[in-house]
């Protein structure tokens, strides 16, 4: 049996805290916490647009994420400050066991591809950046439905647009909101925990599998 594998970027394969390096130049110490503040906003104004029906690029929630972030931290940046963390943005590293894993994964029964908030010029973009788009059969972003994750819609919009049957998709992510989306579309679902100290999200519904970085993936699928 094919299986279709739905892989998460931002947070899953691309390292979203990639950008602290250039953070600590510009807020020192503080680059560790700005960093999670600016993702835990980014993925708010996503889910607040999304139950808004107010779609904006993924780009805009980023953004407006590190406005927010810069504003309550005391971090005054400068609009030039903005864009080049922007740029860094665009140009995120993928974690160090991704290529590992889609190298194993062109010697399996499966289909893979990248499936994102971000636009799909953007994913297109940066998984072009980290080396790793030739992996992909596609990919599938949530542009075309003008809403996000975890609206059922999107995940019933990948099963359409890459011809899979729902009973052969998995979803791969670290993040808890889209295993539980995937879910809740009766996919199966895979959550890399990549720190320990990471609590899933204490719902009547549990990942698939759990495991703690994708060199574990196929071992468990």
């Amino acid at each position: 049996m094919t299986i279709s594998i739905a892989f998460d970027v931002y947070g899953t394969l691309i390292d979203t805290h990639g950008v602290i390096d250039a953070l600590r130049e510009l807020v020192g110490d503080d680059a560790p916490a700005f960093s999670q503040q600016w993702r835990d906003k980014q993925l708010e104004y996503s889910f607040r647009r999304g139950l808004m029906k107010d779609y904006v690029d993924f780009s805009v929630c980023t953004r407006q994420a590190l406005n927010y972030t810069a504003a309550v931290s005391g971090h005054k940046l400068s609009e030039a400050q903005s864009d080049g963390l922007m740029q860094v943005y665009a140009k995120l590293p993928a974690f160090n066991d991704v290529m590992d894993c889609l190298k194993t994964a062109q010697s399996k029964d499966s289909r893979l591809f990248a499936f994102s908030n971000g636009s799909a010029q953007a994913v297109e973009a940066l998984l072009e950046h980290a080396g790793i788009r030739g992996y992909f059969e596609g990919v599938v972003s949530v542009e075309s439905m003008q809403t996000f994750k975890p609206n059922p819609e999107v995940y019933d919009h990948f099963v359409e647009s890459t011809k899979s049957q729902v009973g052969d998709c998995w979803l791969v992510s670290s993040n808890p909101f889209d295993v539980l989306g995937a879910l809740n579309a009766n996919w199966r679902a895979a959550w890399v925990q990549r720190n320990p100290l990471t609590q899933f999200d204490s719902w009547e519904t549990s990942p698939t599998v759990t495991i703690d970085g994708l060199s574990q993936l196929y071992e468990k699928i």
